[in-house]
């Protein structure tokens, strides 16, 4: 009974032929490997795939027979980045253009599908887009029913530009497990458009948040022709190879997922490497997932060009990542492996200089063979130093580096020490040694001893732990529903869905004897009485064996595999995977040594303006405010639209100049999927201008600078056609209202009359309230029945009471703070950020470290919980002297109660005893180390 496992690399395409049956997969010296085999990349990869295959197939029939070999091939699976490499690198002939179908009238047309791609992509791919009726709130009820004369209607435009992929993407889809939106949509738009569309769900794709998942899901749509053509092109070349066992390709959790549905979803599977490369090395280092001591432990994948550092948990998966991802530049929000990448790997270039020896990050990459001293060529590689040393006999020629003076290997041996130590323990969330492995053809360049490693196991076969990883992939079943628990008991329920979870488990082929639930989420519904309750189970087992093998070909007949792609083995691609980068546009502008554009004591924003303060008001939104990001792209909309958006001084404008108020209220979970606009704010504006005897405002003002609160007043400046004052009304982010400066100093009419829209239609006027703190109270609870989210307008101020009773040039710190974050970031210095921001604010960093746990709910209006953050060594650390920390035990956590923003921070010992470390006032912002942006509280996980 054998597995085929391919992985396709950016170097490298390796397979392995296993042997699972218990006697041969026991067996610590081959773990069941019976054949393996590299190959270069090969510029078709489908031809490189064959190839690969072929010789597995070919070296296994002279050691166990070709008949065994051929009767007992029970799967091929791949891992491969060939699907997602087409956007990576906006390839026309591979990508296809999308009509996008919104359910969220009358909400988000500020913010229109395609607003944050890249130009470049966004021309290849939008074919048509439109924002029509649907849409949940979110505590499940219907924003507005969707409407079959509408879809009707717009089957017709999607006809008439004769395009064959469609995105249907409502607001809070993932609630919807009745089907009543989207799935409903697309039987509508199946009906009219015919079954040879291809219409993808964004609740199929990715989970809550709108814009991240919808784009994911574009990017789907568009290469799913693509993936048809080159699946078909892996299935045929599996009728050429003789092979009539079900073809799998492995997904970016883990997974195995067939043929078919990796042909309808894609962008699951474009970096699966990571995880197999971690499940593969527990495997052959026979590591039991999920039993023993339960402890994790790190997996190091040192390539040709760069090592991999990620955590494989008990579970037997890799823990997973908090930050955004951007594929080709587009922002998705996929659980992608936690990795830490640095640029080490056998083709690293080593440079001597005079005062120092370097190690990388450039390397020779695939042409190892060629340029590396020890294989001929003129290039001194990280691959030369340890051949020179002596510790890989029978590895290159030594002959040809002895010439190496032994002094530089000692110093490049050193440095790699170095940086394999740094990487290792920028993983770890605890002081205590831990146990690596370490895999992949350059894993010659580590040393025996790893500072905070206990042991290092190098397993056999480590060469192709990805493929191997690929060949022993699981099979996964999930149950995503919402129960209500009223008169239930939740552990009862609980059990009944793991059950269920296990059955769909086994259904999808695994063992049933291996099932085993990895993951239970217990999600409460926002603001209803019933106990409403999201519960999400997934379980994982191993593949079972078919009854019966056949060749799985539920694959649309579109053709083969792309014929422009030339069958050229020596050419090789390189593959790129997600980035983080900044977009081509932003890396053209030097952050360092750009300069505003002010004339006339008028700031004129720029894009470059935008980005910044978006930045900047994420660190002071303290957690809160919502994601300024969505408020960003609005702003940058109404630039590339021809508008203006301009901020004045405070001694710019008259004592008595009228200053505008709004900014959205509501949950920050909300503003993820139902995003607020400027056109709300604007209306429920001038219903209040109305009521007041109010002509014109001379500015805006944001109530407060942190979040997407802080940028609201530069859209509505737009609408207004006024510019922005240069301040806030509380210097950050708050959860009350009537934790505004005027409110707290009881200026008079600091907070009613207000205002306050849905956007829906509905505005109220609350024309007076017995005190601050009940204008809260009040607008708080008609905000809950709204949704959650509504515009809210308070009174204008007199340009006095703004400057006086205010917060001064905020716009303008947030510039600072955000300049401070994109520098670094320009600059790969992201372990400066938290200095940068120290030589703008007072202040300190109290925690370097790794979030382990996050609490959450959502009652009354407001986000509640905690994070809670592990400590790190000093040496755990890459740079640990450029900062000063308050604490310097390394069994403290720190523990951050959040109420939509951050309240405290507490150091945490390990009997339990705490202090205080930090309080409101105070401005507590915690930053993603990966990337310098802030962390809002809906944004933190484990």
């Amino acid at each position: 009974m054998f597995r085929i496992g391919v992985d396709v690399g950016g170097t490298n395409t390796d397979s392995v032929l296993l042997d699972v049956r218990p006697e041969h997969i026991s067996n610590t010296k081959t773990r069941g490997v019976i054949a393996f085999h590299k190959h270069p990349t090969t510029n078709n990869v489908t031809y490189g795939i064959e190839l690969v295959v072929k010789k597995v197939l070919e070296e296994a029939a002279k050691i166990v027979g070709r008949e065994t070999i051929k009767k007992g091939i029970l799967s091929l699976t791949i891992g491969t980045t060939h699907f997602i490499n087409a956007v990576v690198q906006s390839d026309t002939s591979r990508l296809a253009k999308v009509a996008v179908l919104r359910l969220a009238a009358p909400y988000t047309h500020e913010c229109p599908p395609f607003i944050d791609f890249p130009p470049q992509l966004e021309k290849i791919m939008n074919g048509y887009a439109a924002i029509i009726s649907g849409g949940l709130q979110i505590d499940g009820r219907t924003i507005n029913p969707i409407v079959e004369l509408e879809l009707v209607e717009q089957a017709k435009q999607i006809k008439a530009r004769s395009l064959k992929d469609v995105v249907v993407a409502g607001v809070f889809s993932p609630l919807d497990v009745l089907g009543s939106q989207e799935y409903a949509a697309r039987d509508i738009l199946k009906r009219e458009l015919g079954e040879d569309v291809n219409i993808v769900c964004s609740r199929d794709v990715a989970q809550i948040g709108l814009l991240e998942r919808e784009n994911a899901s574009i990017l789907n749509a568009s290469i799913s022709t693509f993936a048809q053509h080159t699946i078909k092109g892996f299935q045929d070349a599996m009728q050429r190879l003789g092979l009539t066992c079900p073809l799998y390709i492995t997904q970016n959790d883990g997974t195995l997922t067939t043929a078919a549905s990796a042909a309808r979803l894609p962008i699951r599977t474009f970096s699966s490497g990571a995880t197999n490369s971690m499940r593969g090395a527990s495997f052959l280092a026979g590591v039991g997932l999920g039993e023993g001591k339960g402890k994790a432990m790190l997996v190091a994948d040192v390539g040709g060009t760069s090592t991999d550092v990620g955590v494989l948990l008990p579970s037997g998966f890799p823990r997973q990542a908090a930050a955004f991802i951007e594929v080709g530049g587009v922002r998705t929000n996929f659980a992608m492996p936690d990795v830490n990448s640095i640029g080490l790997g056998g083709g690293s270039r080593v440079r001597v200089f005079s005062d120092k020896i370097t190690v990388g990050p450039d390397s020779v990459g695939h042409h190892l063979t060629r340029e590396a001293l020890t294989f001929g060529g003129s290039t001194l590689t990280a691959t030369d130093i340890i051949v020179r040393s002596g510790t890989v006999p029978g590895f290159g020629d030594p002959e040809k580096v002895q010439d190496i003076d032994m002094d530089v290997v000692t110093k490049s041996k050193s440095a790699m020490k170095r940086m394999l130590e740094n990487v290792v323990d920028r993983m770890k969330t605890s002081p205590d040694d831990c146990t690596l492995l370490l895999v992949g053809g350059g894993s010659i360049l580590a040393p025996e001893n790893i500072k905070g490693v206990g042991e290092i196991i190098t397993p056999p076969f480590h060469s192709v732990a990805n493929a191997v990883g690929a060949a022993i992939a699981n099979v996964s079943g999930e149950v995503d529903t919402i129960e209500v628990l009223q008169g239930k008991s939740l552990p009862d329920v609980l059990e009944r869905m793991k059950a269920e979870a296990k059955v769909k488990c086994v259904e999808a082929g695994a063992k049933a004897e291996t099932v085993q639930v990895v993951e239970v989420q217990v999600l409460p519904v926002q603001y209803v009485t019933n106990q409403a309750t999201r519960l999400i189970v997934r379980a994982v087992g191993e593949l079972g064996v078919p009854e019966t093998v056949h060749v799985d070909l539920n694959v649309d007949e579109k053709g083969s595999a792309n014929e422009a792609e030339q069958q050229v083995e020596s050419d090789t691609e390189e593959i790129s995977g997600p980035s983080n980068t900044p977009s081509k546009e932003e890396e053209r502008i030097d952050y360092e040594t750009y300069k505003p554009r002010i004339e006339s004591d008028v700031w004129h924003l720029s894009e470059t303006d935008l980005f910044f303060i978006m930045e900047g008001c994420g660190i002071l939104g303290t957690g809160g405010g919502g994601s300024p990001y969505p408020t960003y792209l609005m702003c940058r909309e109404i630039l590339r639209q021809g508008g203006s958006i301009r901020i004045v001084d405070h001694t710019s404008l008259p004592d008595d100049a009228k200053i505008a108020r709004g900014c959205g209220m509501g949950s920050p979970s909300v503003g993820s999927e139902r995003i607020l606009g400027g056109r709300p704010v604007v209306e429920a504006g001038k219903e209040l201008a109305k009521y007041l005897g109010v002509q014109e405002y001379t500015a805006t003002i944001c109530d407060e600078i942190g979040g997407a609160n802080g940028m609201m007043p530069l859209i509505t400046s737009f609408y207004y056609n006024v510019p922005v004052l240069d301040g806030d009304l509380m210097g950050r982010a708050y959860p009350l209202l009537n934790q505004v400066l005027p409110a707290v100093y009881d200026r008079p009419n600091a907070l009613a009359p207000c205002g306050l829209c849905d956007g829906d239609g509905n505005v109220v006027l609350l024309t007076k309230a017995k005190n601050e703190f009940l204008v809260e109270t009040l607008m708080r609870t008609i905000t809950t029945e709204m949704g959650s989210s509504a515009a809210l307008v308070c009174p204008p101020l007199a340009l006095r009471d703004a400057r006086d009773y205010g917060v001064i040039r905020t716009q303008s710190q947030a510039w600072w703070l955000g300049r401070a974050v994109a520098i670094c970031r320009q600059k790969n210095n992201l372990k400066s950020i938290p200095d940068e921001i120290m030589k703008l604010q007072t202040g300190c960093c109290l925690f370097v470290g790794k979030i382990v746990n996050v609490s959450r709910e959502v009652r009354a209006g407001f986000t509640f919980g905690e994070v809670t953050i592990a400590n790190l060594k000093d040496d755990e650390l890459e740079d640990s002297s450029n900062h000063s920390f308050v604490t310097g035990d390394v069994d403290e956590h720190l523990v951050i109660p959040f109420q939509n923003e951050n309240l405290a921070a507490y150091l945490v010992k390990a009997d339990g005893s705490r202090k205080m470390a930090a309080v409101v006032p105070d401005l507590i912002a915690v930053l993603d180390s990966q990337s310098g942006s802030h962390l809002g509280t809906q944004m933190c996980k484990c």
